[in-house]
């Protein structure tokens, strides 16, 4: 025992004991229940101090959250609610308050905790009236679900008193945004500071950057060049106010205020006097996010109002900027009848001009006969309206895009008669030559259709008419013509002629490619789009449609019906009245103003149900028809139009009300004003069948009382005991009596559970409606197990209704205790214990139950079933895997086919769905593996085939979850290689649906990465799995038109060829195709491809994810993709991950180190041509392609010193060793990487080999070309000759020599003497290839040369002597038929293909270098060998040696 410490745990981890320091200790008196492992310790505080206590506790951790997720003002509402229950915790606690504060002070915690665990998303604590805690074993169930009625009504109460509160202090003392629609922005402008030497316009504006679009006209500031507005009166005094805003626009996510700075000078800045001026030139654009200023500091109200209420910031001298839209109330009064149009862009031909053309667009609004409307365009608020408008010039732009949005304000009457004229003029940037400039064309625009529609909102494609100046501005001129694209094509088309010889224009659609695009948007209260609402309004010159109409207008748009929802509904009072001779009318009427009293909703029809025209009459025609409606319920035809009646049934009383209202006015006019007291006595008409209306009104609720009727049946079935259920079920007579009643009750609970009749948060009303209905269906499943499980009476459908049920049950989410805090799981173990687990024993019985009918449910059980194995409760997982394991057996024995085909078909399925949903992890595989693999290594005939599904799910599982946790992470790389380990799982197990689904998701993978070929070829895998067309549709698109993969196009397209020429006979189709091919062909030899680099990247440690961790794989770069970016885009998926610089195999210390290294290398294609292209003269640009595709294997070399080095003879322990890697698939392939398989080494002997193989390579190369093309530089030639023929460069052959041609290295290598012929052969084949390498070079060389030549003929001859005498003399030949030339000697013995030598080329006849070798039948045995320059150098045939130390044979 030791003084001053103290054993004990955490609160945060109770599974970690430790001592204490007495200073940490605060003792207080508690009392201990269940001593030991699952003791409780019940502090001796008060009640409300321990629940203040715990709800601290569990605060603080979501409070950590909150700041660790960076949710500032979560976080300081939080801080807030904490720090005012820690004060008033320490007040409780320190016992000193009177009990009448001390009651006032708990109402007060109480209000708070349960205000802050609603708005933190925990659960509802319910109470008593005085605040205590209710404890649900002591109080009824009714009593509870009142109580917690009672509690989440008055927490949302609090809630809606703190928003308004907070609303209230945001706004000053102004009304609340509840009571108000519409909103205003005040701006007031200050000072522009921006050096521009020039006059400037300021357009602000309003504008949603998630939608891209402006939502407010712009306000113009005009600036001067002196700094200062150009109106001197208003400085200081700019000001504007943005109305119409409503609360659609304060839910926006981001709003920005938007000033755009337009030029108005000379064309640059620089120009002097003799330039145009007065030119609006775009100079800059000011942006700044004022969300939260929409959000809670505007002004509320309409303009009238706000100029009412703030008059001391908005007067008639604020400029109002409206909303390029309506509010969201439109009031009567307020008649509007805006047009916005908005200059998109254009593209005009530079006709005779070098550049193209510096246009400006110039709008004006003309009447029929070509009256210019003064006035009618308003660039901005602030200024009055001006006649023509001017666009931006920009400067020599072919494609200019304004985005230039003006409002046009003309009469409503002037409309029908008015266009939009846009004439388009370049602008020089000189005066001179400006001046002569005059119109080139000119577009128009009506504003009304000829069916008397306005002008459609959106985009117009207009027609640019070219002609006489005089021409474009005589409106009588143009207006016959079309002035779209889409009405000329109207045109045409029926008459199938030509419409532009009709005019003295020509349009741009057939003469250039002139084209100019704007967007309209109409703001009109009077103007309408809508061609049935326009024929409802003009109902009396129309009188013979009416009933058309009156259907139509149940089809237009909410939005159209309440900008026009006053004039509509006097429309329709007026007809039942003026037509009432016709009843059909009186219906079509009635369901009109339902229609339109569902559009209109209830604050909306607040503001304007009291200003339309009533009929006094019109009531009892409402209530006729009203009544038939209702007196005809059982008629299915009426049946919907009854519902709809019944939901706008308190706007129809309105109605009826205000018209018997203003009725009783008309016959009585003494009467005051409306009556008080219950409206309907002054219904004339008596509803008859009151309780038909009330009973039908009743379910179309929606059953809203269904909470309270689920707590009865609750209450009920808490209260029986196993006696009573036993009772109950005795009282069936039959069978199929309690067939029945289990078939309900089963619904029934399943129907419950699925729909959550409680809140989430009402969690001890929940646990308490699951603890009884568990009680429930454990007392039915002995009766299952008593009536049902006999062969005799077997039910299926009630077993798998109950199976169904207890999953849903297990499965349910407020069950699922791994999702709480620990808090509230301690809390319901405590208090209820673990329910899942109890059903799911229940499961597993009721499954070993079944005995020879387990049949029956398999595979229809296996998704239930592994649902219940997926909840991570490791008893459940225990009890209930095996049931795998039986499943598998049963069908292996009582199936017929030996197997279990459909439980393994089935069970991977539902995985695939389950961990894809979430659910499963690491221990679930490992015990599902360790489990299966025991019960099915017991038995006799399940033990192979067993053992082979146990690991094949668990491999399954293994990439399913790789997938799952790859897909969240930002790398879509990971992403892609787990998706193809999933794909190719499913490939294997030929489950085609699963791996389709996969495919699709690797092909969307790569788009988003713009591989286009990866993706490409992904989709190729499936075209593979369908017939030749569908394969082909599959695929073109994306292989064809994008990826530049001509060869792989071109062998498809012979696929298609086939079919088109062979099985349908769609020559057409085979001519397009032919053309296409052509094509391809074209681009193989013409167009560029860049060839993109490989490397090999090696993840070494642990501390990658599996599919990653101490692998190797090479990659496929992008197009220029250097290493340098390459390793930075690595590094950057891997930041902690440390880059290796060595190229060396890493350590095993570094493979099973927890850190991550990376190694990247650059590794070189091994080309692998097809077999037709092999011993043939094959151009560069083909060959090109197939050294960077149809590649499946890599090499990368790197010297390497085995033993001490040698000072005299460096070659001696040289290695090189060379890694090859192959690859699963060949690239490209539906990836850009795939993993290496095998590493060869070489010795320093094949090193030397090799050596000399690479030199008489590049000897011939260089030959080659010297023969070949006359015109190269000799100094390539002349320094190769002098590195290799003078020993004072190279050192001869002298270094092999002494390595290898010594009689100590064949009596320690006897079985390299193969090799050690063939180096000597290698040696005496560079002979001639260096004499015909110094005799091109004396042909070539110049004065300068002329000593260098003579040494290396000095050089050679000597070299030459001694390798002849030592080695033997080697001739070229001919091979016969060909200009291929090889060497000539004795046979040897063949070697294998990798040592083929390298330097035999073909060569035309017609060159200097085939004319100088002896030509002569070879004796030589053709060896077909590998490329291995795979270039112009074709490796044709191999060939055998003799060791001969004189001349060659004849």
């Amino acid at each position: 025992m030791y003084e001053g410490w103290y054993r004990g745990y955490t609160l945060r981890n109770k599974s970690k004991k430790g001592i204490f320091p007495e200073t940490y200790i605060h003792l207080k008196e508690a009392i201990v229940k269940d001593r030991g492992q699952h003791e409780t310790v019940i502090p001796s505080e008060l009640p409300l101090g321990q629940e203040l206590t715990a709800t601290l506790r569990e605060w603080a951790v979501i409070w950590h959250r909150l700041y660790v997720n960076n949710k500032t003002t979560q976080f300081r509402h939080v801080q807030q609610l904490t720090y005012s229950l820690i004060e008033w915790r320490s007040q409780i606690l320190s016992g000193t308050l009177p009990k009448d504060e001390l009651a006032e002070l708990k109402k007060k915690v109480t209000a708070k905790i349960d205000y802050g665990n609603r708005i933190l998303g925990l659960d509802l604590v319910v109470r008593d009236d005085n605040g205590n805690i209710l404890d649900p074993d002591e109080t009824s169930t009714i009593s509870l679900f009142k109580a917690h009625e009672t509690a989440s009504k008055r927490i949302d109460e609090r809630i809606q008193e703190e928003k308004s509160l907070q609303q209230s202090l945001d706004l000053r003392g102004q009304p609340i945004f509840n009571s108000t629609h519409t909103y205003s922005l005040y701006v007031n402008f200050k000072n522009f500071v921006c050096n521009i030497g020039e006059d400037a316009e300021l357009l602000m504006s309003l504008y949603d950057p998630d939608l891209s679009k402006f939502i407010s006209e712009n306000y113009l500031v005009r600036w001067g060049s002196n700094g200062m507005p150009k109106e001197i009166e208003k400085l200081n005094n700019l000001q504007a106010v943005f109305t119409d805003l409503s609360s659609s626009d304060l839910i926006r996510p981001r709003i920005s205020l938007v000033c755009q700075i337009v030029r108005v000078g000379h064309m640059e800045l620089k120009d002097g006097k003799k330039h145009t001026c007065g030119l609006r030139r775009p100079f800059g654009v000011a942006v700044m996010d004022i969300t939260d200023i929409i959000h809670g500091k505007l002004l509320p109200g309409d303009l009238a109002q706000v100029q009412k209420d703030f008059s001391h910031l908005v007067d008639r001298s604020t400029a109002v900027a409206r909303k390029m839209g309506f509010p969201e109330i439109i009031l009567p009064g307020d008649v509007r009848n805006d047009i916005y149009v908005t200059l998109i862009q254009g593209e005009f031909d530079k006709g005779k001009k070098k550049t193209p053309k510096n246009v400006e667009v110039t709008m004006s609004v003309h009447d029929e006969d070509g009256n210019l409307q003064e006035k009618a365009i308003h660039p901005g608020a602030g200024y009055e309206g001006v006649s023509e408008y001017k666009s931006v010039v920009y400067y020599q732009v072919k494609q200019p895009c304004w985005y230039e949005t003006v409002k046009v304000a003309i009469a409503i009457e002037e409309v029908s008669r008015c266009h939009l004229r846009f004439t388009f003029r370049h602008r020089s940037s000189q005066e001179s030559r400006d001046r002569s400039e005059r119109a080139f064309g000119m577009g128009f625009v009506k504003l009304m259709n000829a069916d008397g529609t306005t002008l459609q909102d959106g985009k117009h494609n207009l027609i640019v008419y070219k002609g006489d100046n005089k021409k474009m501005e005589d409106a009588k001129s143009y207006l016959t013509l079309p002035c779209t694209k889409t009405e000329m094509e109207e045109k045409e088309a029926p008459s199938g002629k030509n419409l532009h010889s009709l005019a003295n224009f020509t349009p741009t659609k057939d003469s250039t490619k002139d084209s100019f695009q704007i967007a309209t948007v109409i703001c009109s209260t009077k103007l309408t789009q809508n061609v049935d609402l326009l024929g409802l309004l003009n109902w009396r010159s129309n009188a013979h449609n009416i009933a058309h109409n009156l259907r139509k207008l149940m089809e237009v748009e909410g939005g159209e019906i309440v900008k026009f929802l006053p004039d509509t509904l006097d429309a329709l009072f007026n007809i039942m009245m003026e037509m009432s001779e016709n009843e059909t009318y009186d219906f079509l009427v009635f369901d009109a103003l339902v229609s339109e009293s569902s559009v209109a909703a209830e604050f909306v029809f607040s503001h304007i149900s009291c200003l339309f025209l009533v009929i006094p009459m019109s009531y009892w025609k409402l209530t006729k028809v009203l009544n038939c409606y209702v007196g005809n319920a059982e008629d299915s035809s009426k049946t919907e139009l009854l519902f709809a009646a019944l939901k706008a049934l308190k706007y129809l009383f309105r109605f009826i009300v205000q018209s018997r209202v203003l009725y009783l006015r008309w016959v009585r006019p003494s009467l005051p004003g409306p009556p008080l007291g219950n409206p309907l006595e002054f219904l004339p008409v008596n509803i008859t069948k009151a309780h038909i209306l009330h009973q039908i009104l009743y379910l179309i609720c929606g059953f809203p009382l269904q909470g309270i009727f689920v707590a009865c049946m609750t209450a009920i079935l808490r209260q029986m005991d196993d006696f009573h259920y036993s009772h109950y079920i005795n009282t069936f007579k039959t069978r199929q009596d309690i067939t029945d009643f289990l078939m309900e009750t089963f619904i029934m609970f399943k129907d419950l559970i699925g729909k959550n009749v409680y809140a989430a948060d009402w969690m001890v009303m929940n646990m308490m409606q699951s603890r009884v209905f568990l009680r429930a269906v454990n007392q039915f499943t002995s009766v299952l197990n008593r009536f049902f499980l006999d062969q005799t009476h077997f039910e299926l459908q009630l077993w798998n209704n109950y199976f169904h049920l207890a999953v849903a049950f297990l499965t349910h989410e407020s069950l699922q205790l791994e999702t709480f805090s620990q808090a509230k799981r301690n809390k319901i173990i405590k208090k209820y214990g673990d329910m899942r687990k109890e059903i799911g024993f229940k499961i597993r019985d009721m499954w070993y139950n079944l005995g020879p009918h387990k049949i029956k449910f398999i595979p229809a059980m296996v998704g239930p079933i592994l649902e219940v194995t997926l909840v991570p409760e490791p008893e459940l997982r225990k009890a209930t895997i095996p049931i795998f394991f039986d499943m598998m057996q049963c069908e292996f024995n009582f199936s017929g086919n030996g197997n279990f085909h459909m439980f393994e078909n089935e069970l991977i399925t539902r995985l695939d769905q389950e961990v894809e949903g979430g659910r499963g992890d690491e221990q679930y595989k490992v015990l599902l593996e360790k489990l299966l693999l025991e019960h099915c290594r017991k038995h006799t005939y399940l033990a192979a085939p067993g053992e082979v599904f146990a690991l094949l799910v668990s491999s399954l599982l293994e990439n399913l979850l790789d997938y799952r946790t790859i897909m969240h992470d930002e790398s879509k790389e990971n992403r892609m290689s787990c998706t193809v380990n999933v794909l190719n799982f499913y490939k294997e197990k030929k489950r085609e649906d699963i791996y389709i689904r996969y495919l699709y998701k690797l092909r969307d993978l790569h788009t988003d990465c713009e591989n286009f070929t990866e993706a490409a070829y992904t989709l190729l895998l499936h075209a593979e799995l369908l017939q030749v067309s569908q394969a082909w549709g599959l695929v073109r698109h994306k292989l064809l038109r994008i990826t530049k993969m001509w060869e792989k196009a071109i062998q498809l397209s012979k696929e298609l060829a086939d079919m088109y020429e062979n099985k349908v006979f769609d020559y057409e189709g085979l001519g397009n195709l032919l053309k296409k091919r052509a094509t391809f062909y074209e681009n193989i030899m013409k167009a560029m491809r860049p060839q993109p680099e490989y490397f090999a990247v090696g993840y070494y440690g642990q501390g990658f994810p599996s599919f990653l961790r101490n692998k190797i794989f090479i990659y496929r770069g992008k197009e220029y993709e250097r290493r340098e970016d390459f390793n930075l885009k690595l590094l950057t998926q891997f930041p902690s991950a440390e880059k290796m610089t060595s190229t060396a195999p890493p350590a095993e210390e570094i493979k099973a180190s927890p850190k991550q290294y990376v190694q990247c290398f650059l590794v070189k294609p091994v080309m692998n041509l097809p077999p037709n292209y092999k011993d043939k003269p094959v151009p560069e640009q083909i060959l090109n392609y197939y050294r960077a595709n149809e590649v499946q294997q890599f090499t990368h070399s790197r010297p390497v010193r085995k033993g001490e080095k040698d000072p005299d003879n460096e070659f001696a322990n040289m290695w090189i060793e060379r890694t090859t890697y192959t690859t699963a698939y060949s690239f490209p392939g539906i990836l850009k990487w795939f993993e290496v398989k095998q590493v060869t080494t070489i010795s320093p002997l094949e090193n030397a080999i090799e050596t000399m193989e690479l030199t008489n390579e590049r000897i011939t190369n260089v030959v080659q070309q010297q023969a070949w093309d006359r015109s190269l530089p000799v100094h390539p030639l002349s320094m190769l000759l002098s590195g290799i023929v003078d020993p004072a460069v190279m050192g001869g052959y002298t270094n092999y020599e002494k390595a290898f041609f010594t009689e100590k290295y064949l009596q320690e290598h006897p079985e390299d003497q193969d090799k050690i012929e063939l180096l000597k052969q290698q040696i005496a084949i560079q002979m001639p290839l260096l004499a015909e390498g110094i005799r091109i070079h004396g042909e070539k060389l110049t004065e300068q040369l002329k000593p260098l030549h003579e040494r290396l003929t000095a050089c050679f001859k000597e070299l030459r002597r001694k390798v002849e005498k030592q080695y033997g003399v080697i001739t070229l030949v001919r091979e016969p038929g060909s200009s291929t030339f090889c060497p000539r000697g004795t046979q040897l013995p063949l070697f294998h293909l990798w040592v083929g030598v390298r330097w035999c080329h073909r060569i035309p006849e017609s060159s200097e270098l085939g004319k100088s070798f002896e030509t002569r039948e070879s004796h030589l045995c053709p060896v077909p060998t590998l490329c291995p320059a795979q270039s112009s150098e074709c490796h044709l045939w191999g060939w055998a040696l003799q060791p001969s130390l004189g001349s060659a044979r004849p």
